[in-house]
């Protein structure tokens, strides 16, 4: 019985998903690497991570970018959240607060809570961009965070 591709490729995914929860980094990148390669979200969003700290490999940030953005692009929440977080805290890129911003806003738009909640407390702290009360709170309340 000869396996498709696709359906060959679906094992490997699972596989190297399963290989990177439990942390064998080393087996993770050797099967989501070939797969990131062809523009699968969430093969490229772990393959990211992996890449930009050297786990499992050599670190390669700009290689982490690549991937990450288009993962991000694609709309993959998890991977705009990361994105953002690159912007935000100049990694594997020059620092942006506008870029992580926006990145931020994409995945909290998409019900990620982490990305609500960092939203919420940017526009509270008033350090990187102007204090806007009334927007921390709109993301408290996006991250089911009540704020009074």
């Amino acid at each position: 019985l000869k396996m498709d591709k696709y359906e060959n490729r679906a094992m490997e995914l699972e596989s190297g998903i399963a290989a990177f929860e439990t942390k064998n980094f080393a087996h993770a990148i050797k099967l989501l690497s070939p797969i990131a390669d062809e523009g699968n979200n969430e093969a490229m969003y772990r393959v990211a991570i992996m890449l930009q700290n050297g786990l499992g490999c050599q670190a390669n940030t700009q290689k982490a970018f690549e991937f990450m953005g288009k993962a991000a692009s694609n709309g993959y929440p998890l991977a705009q959240h990361a994105f953002g977080f690159m912007f935000f805290e100049g990694e594997c890129t020059e620092k942006n607060i506008d870029e992580a911003i926006k990145w931020f806003t994409n995945a909290a738009e998409q019900g990620l809570m982490g990305s609500a909640t960092t939203l919420a407390m940017i526009y509270e702290e008033g350090k990187l961009v102007e204090q806007d009360l009334e927007k921390s709170q709109y993301w408290y309340k996006k991250a089911g965070i009540e704020k009074t």
